[in-house]
């Protein structure tokens, strides 16, 4: 007697349903993977310049004295001459202990963008990029240096030339003191400075370099997808 094994299979109509819903989850869910691996790959760049440019800080105060004592035979600023002393003396120093590439010196192309920088909203921010020193590095970031009067700034591209130009996104920024490198948006009391990365993009180097991620770009004005308001409590969106 011959026996008939019934074999069990998906129909087509079953297979292309399934495909389907693979092609919906995988569209939902890739972006956002992209996303975050981008966000963590821009977060391993601030903190390693944020490492390189201390660094290259403490050495050059090794060598130089104290920051504070770097500009004492500089008369007031009068001329841009002065102006381009100042600053030659500011980056000068440190950049004598990093890997730089290519010195742009005060041209506004080739080192960092030429164009205007934004901000979240797309508004043109600042600083102007003329006239000041820029560097690119050997891993491709690009420094910008600003020195007036107290105000010792240190902005980075991460992307260099390339990318959004954008603050909060690859643009980030350092202040200068006899106090060392210290990231824009250092957490205290000063909470408009918070609420300017979540709003602007500014004065968010800190918040990258202390909490690892760039959810205040998921979120809307501080405020994440599931309703989580972040703050220096709440540093995450997840």
């Amino acid at each position: 007697m011959t026996h008939f094994v019934k074999c069990v299979a998906f129909t087509l109509a079953e297979t292309l349903v399934v495909m389907g819903i693979i092609g919906v989850v995988a569209a939902l869910t890739i972006p956002n993977l992209n996303q975050s691996t981008g966000d963590r790959e821009k977060v391993a760049k601030v903190k390693k310049i944020y490492a390189n440019l201390e660094d290259a800080f403490g050495r050059a105060t090794a060598v130089y004295g104290p920051f504070d004592e770097w500009f004492t035979n500089f008369g007031q600023i009068e001329n841009y001459a002065d102006f381009q002393a100042v600053n030659n003396r500011f980056s000068g120093r440190i950049l004598e202990f990093m890997k730089v590439s290519k010195d742009c010196g005060y041209e506004d192309t080739g080192c960092f963008t030429s164009s205007k920088l934004k901000d979240l909203s797309g508004k043109e921010s600042f600083p102007p990029i003329d006239k000041r020193p820029k560097v690119l590095l050997a891993d491709g970031t690009a420094l910008l240096f600003s020195k007036e009067d107290s105000f010792n700034q240190i902005y980075i591209d991460i992307d260099g030339v390339k990318g959004s130009n954008t603050f909060g996104k690859d643009i980030f920024d350092f202040a200068v003191s006899k106090n060392g490198i210290i990231p824009s948006g250092i957490r205290h009391n000063n909470e408009s400075l918070i609420t300017n990365c979540f709003t602007k993009g500014t004065s968010c180097t800190a918040w990258v370099i202390e909490t690892g991620n760039m959810d205040y770009l998921k979120a809307n004005k501080g405020v994440c997808p599931n309703g989580t308001t972040l703050s220096w409590k709440n540093t995450s969106c997840k």
